[in-house]
């Protein structure tokens, strides 16, 4: 075997390290104790920076040159789907987070999730994932420290579920781009307080509690990057989306003046700039 094959299946290898991280998830959220789910957030984390960077590795040795007859982008699919859906709305089950005889509304996301991983188009062309990309570990974690009224968190739920089919843009952070490159900056700020607030998570809180109040303001206070992430994607879904109405626009009367019409009132045919 060649170094470069040999160095392609370590690529390959370290990949498929977030499925062994997910087999610990698993283990930690059936045992549903305070201490285990938060192994199991900081095992999401683990699966989280591993996807964030193997295809990095993966495009810097050419990897489908390389092994064209292994399809590293199906394992890492098959990982997501357990580490960013199943295993936390499992955790979100587990932790009781929904009221009683509720938990029927996570088939919602589990659904909508399987929808968007099938997607020819999830990715986009122009360097963007195509509807919500299945954070659904960020919003276990959230839903466990802060523990919002059921009704929120079925609100939640059926939010970003229907928020996949939405053919809103986000931004996809492993691209290249300045604002990529900003929001990779800002979300290792943010990972920091992230792994701040899980060493605080008490191993035995008081019954109804997964938090203290101190611990559950710095969560609060972590949202501002969530926001920020949804802020820019649905800012920029809205800039495309008027950028294409004036083009067809303008191309509509540019149709309409070679047939021999004219320009309505007001408008004047430009580059659209």
């Amino acid at each position: 075997m060649s170094g470069k094959k040999l160095l392609a299946w370590c690529v390959h290898l370290y990949t498929a390290l977030g499925l062994v991280a997910a087999g610990g998830m698993a283990i930690a959220i059936i045992e549903a104790t305070p201490a285990s789910f938060r192994l199991a957030f900081l095992l999401m984390m683990v699966a989280t920076l591993i996807d964030a960077t193997d295809g990095t590795l993966a495009r810097w040795i050419r990897i489908k040159e390389v092994l064209p007859g292994f399809d590293g982008r199906r394992l890492d699919d098959l990982i997501d789907f357990q580490t960013y859906t199943t295993l936390p709305l499992l955790l979100i089950y587990q932790a009781r987070l929904l009221p009683a005889g509720q938990e029927f509304w996570l088939i919602a996301p589990l659904l909508a999730s399987a929808y968007g991983f099938c997607q020819v188009s999830a990715k986009t062309d122009d360097g963007y994932f195509l509807g919500f990309p299945s954070y659904w570990n960020i919003i276990a974690f959230y839903l466990y420290v802060l523990q919002p009224p059921g009704a929120v968190v079925v609100a939640v739920l059926l939010f970003f579920a229907a928020m996949t089919f939405v053919p809103a843009r986000y931004l996809y952070p492993t691209h290249r781009g300045r604002l990529n490159k900003l929001t990779n900056q800002l979300g290792a700020v943010w990972t920091v307080l992230l792994i701040w607030i899980l060493a605080r998570l008490p191993e035995s809180p008081p019954p109804g509690q997964t938090a203290d109040d101190f611990t559950r303001l710095l969560t609060g206070i972590s949202l501002w990057f969530p926001l920020f992430y949804l802020g820019v994607s649905w800012a920029i879904t809205v800039r495309i989306v008027l950028r294409a109405r004036r083009q067809a626009r303008l191309h509509a009367e540019h149709l309409r003046l070679e047939a021999g019409g004219t320009a309505e009132p007001g408008h004047r045919l430009d580059s659209g700039h």
